[in-house]
C-alpha cells in the first residue's frame, strides 16, 4: 500500500498515525495481537464481523508499515503467526487509550435502544 506524503504541517503526525491504523480492523487487529502471537484463524474467530478476504488484506498492511510481524513455518499445512513487531508494540498505549475512551463513551455513542413495544390488552366483543 502506497502512503501519503506527510509533509510537514501542523497535524502531520496526527495524519500519519492515523494513516497507519485508518479503517474498522486495523485498530482491532493491534488489540487482539497485543495478547501474543496468534494465527489467523484465531483472529478470526475473535473478529466475527470480518471476512477472511478483509482480513488477510489488512494483516497485509499492517505487516506492510512494519506493525506487525508474519512467520511462516515450513510445515505441512503451513502454519503462519502474527505477532506485533516492536513498532506495533509502541502503539500498545494508544490502543489501551482508545479501548478506554470507548468504553465509557459507548452507550451515549451507540444507537439508541430500541423502543419497547407495549401490547394492548385485547378487548372481546
Amino acid at each position: 500500500m502506497k502512503r501519503k506524503n506527510f509533509a510537514c504541517r501542523p497535524g502531520c503526525a496526527v495524519e500519519t498515525a492515523l494513516d497507519l491504523i485508518d479503517g474498522k480492523w486495523k485498530g482491532v487487529i493491534l488489540y487482539h495481537l497485543q495478547n501474543g502471537t496468534q494465527r489467523f484463524g484465531e483472529l478470526r474467530r475473535r473478529m466475527p464481523g470480518i471476512t477472511q478476504r478483509m482480513l488477510t488484506k489488512q494483516l497485509r498492511a499492517l505487516e506492510d508499515d512494519k506493525l506487525v510481524i508474519r512467520k511462516v513455518y515450513a510445515e505441512v499445512p503451513p502454519r503462519v503467526e502474527y505477532s506485533l513487531s516492536e513498532l506495533g508494540e509502541s502503539l500498545r498505549p494508544v490502543i489501551d487509550i482508545l479501548k478506554a475512551w470507548g468504553e465509557s463513551h459507548q452507550q451515549r455513542l451507540s444507537c439508541a435502544p430500541a423502543p419497547v413495544l407495549v401490547k394492548k390488552p385485547n378487548r372481546a366483543a
